[in-house]
């Protein structure tokens, strides 16, 4: 029995010194992993820190908050904060202000520090300088690097959702996400598409104001707004770089006779829509016919694609009694619907206007970004200043996403990765830059 107790007695303290063993390796295991996220959320908030600067946020529109609220103190950290509240793991500013300490009333401050004009100045000066910067960069470099720079103006609304007390921006739209009509603020947003995704930046924005009433109502129409705003920013951007004439792509919706032929006229550009089924166009053989017969019939100069393996395209040359003389692109991918492109008669390439129309899907992605990783529609403010800086803020944030994304961590690092990895790690971040200060190693095992 002497040997038997003893032999058991070692067993079990083997065991034990095992378990021992195991659980120190788990948690030298668990330690080192939480040591590689902390470096690996530390490297990208020190980029996303470099993004900020190169978009030129500290200097411009930090300072201008800081000298409308004459306050000594540095406030980058606090629009830091109100710009990416998801980086902190919230949605809200409520949420926000909870979580970092601040004083409850601080969002609205910031908020209402500008009027709506100047904060929709501020994107698009920060918006044309980047545009500007990217073009100096690519202007004197060879026709190959200068074709994957292209830029595609691309434009479209969207309706985010607002609950609460209605404002005199919330009014009922379609939403094409829902596919249905409900209540919201409708936004229109401008984009240029650099080569094929490579970048994508906010030009400028507006938000479609429902029912005005009273004499000189702004009652623009999302077609005159459009106008407004790619008239602007063209002309801003002309008086600073030489730019080739503008590809705008638009979706049916924006297919109108006089916006098509402002864009003609004005920019020397060209605009490319989407035809519908029921438009009517003469063709130079002398027949007639109707968008449905371009979807439905096969007796068309078809050609395939260089570029696509398996998508055929025709080119046409007709006339509607809309448009004047226009360019029909015919376009057949396999697994898709046929559609038809549009746009008044150019020397363009079918497969150029093709590419153009593809880089289209760009703003929904950016819509999309705002809506899902920025949680734009969370915002829980009174007036129509602090909802235009609500937007703008947040399309900054979108930008500085992208920039950070695509062109600092050359595409290896997703917007995704950099926002769940602040989100869960910021607590143990260092920037005096956005004042975050770590915890210390004596806590942070606590804390995680």
């Amino acid at each position: 029995m002497t040997h038997a107790r003893a032999y058991h007695k070692r067993l079990q303290q083997a065991r034990q010194t095992r378990q021992q063993h195991a659980k120190r390796r788990r948690l030298e295991k668990a330690r080192a992993h939480l040591q590689r996220e902390q470096a690996r959320a530390q490297r990208h908030l020190q980029v996303l820190e470099q993004a900020l600067i190169d978009v030129g946020l500290p200097e411009t529109l930090v300072v201008e908050v800081e000298w409308r609220l004459q306050t000594l103190g540095k406030l980058l950290g606090k629009i830091f904060g109100v710009m990416f509240p998801t980086l902190f793991g919230c949605q809200t500013s409520y949420e926000l202000t909870r979580v970092r300490g601040w004083d409850k009333n601080l969002p609205a401050k910031l908020l209402g520090a500008l009027p709506k004009r100047k904060w929709v100045q501020q994107l698009q000066r920060r918006s044309q300088d980047l545009l500007v910067r990217l073009w100096h960069h690519v202007e004197d470099k060879s026709p190959a690097t200068r074709s994957r720079w292209q830029w595609t103006w691309v434009g479209d609304d969207s309706v985010f959702k607002k609950w609460g007390q209605p404002l005199g921006l919330v009014g009922t739209w379609y939403s094409g996400q829902e596919h249905r009509v409900r209540r919201g603020i409708d936004g229109l947003l401008l984009v240029v598409v650099i080569g094929e995704g490579k970048l994508v930046i906010p030009v400028d924005f507006t938000v479609r104001r429902p029912d005005p009433v009273g004499a000189g109502r702004p009652c623009y129409d999302k077609l005159t707004w459009l106008q407004v705003m790619l008239d602007r920013t063209w002309a801003a951007l002309r008086r600073r770089m030489q730019l080739p004439p503008p590809l705008v792509v638009a979706d049916s919706w924006f297919g109108d006779a006089d916006l098509l032929a402002h864009v003609t006229r004005q920019q020397q550009g060209t605009l490319l829509v989407e035809g519908k089924r029921t438009y009517v166009f003469q063709l130079p053989d002398g027949r007639r016919v109707k968008g449905r017969d371009l979807l439905t019939q096969d007796d068309w100069p078809w050609h395939d694609s260089a570029q696509r393996p398996g998508v055929r395209y025709a080119r046409l040359t007709a006339t509607s009694p809309t448009y004047g003389r226009v360019t029909v692109v015919i376009v057949d991918e396999p697994g898709e619907d046929r559609y038809y492109l549009l746009c008044l008669d150019t020397a363009i390439t079918a497969p150029r206007l093709i590419r153009a129309w593809k880089r289209r899907s760009w703003i929904e992605y950016y819509f999309r970004l705002l809506k899902h990783l920025l949680a734009t529609e969370a915002c829980q403010v009174q007036t129509e200043d602090a909802y235009y800086a609500h937007f703008v803020l947040r399309l900054l944030a979108g930008l500085v996403l992208l920039y950070t994304s695509r062109v600092l961590f050359k595409g290896q690092v997703k917007m995704e990765e950099i926002v769940f990895s602040l989100k869960h790690y910021w607590r143990f971040l260092d920037s005096e830059l956005l004042e975050l200060q770590g915890l210390s190693w004596r806590h942070r095992s606590k804390a995680a």
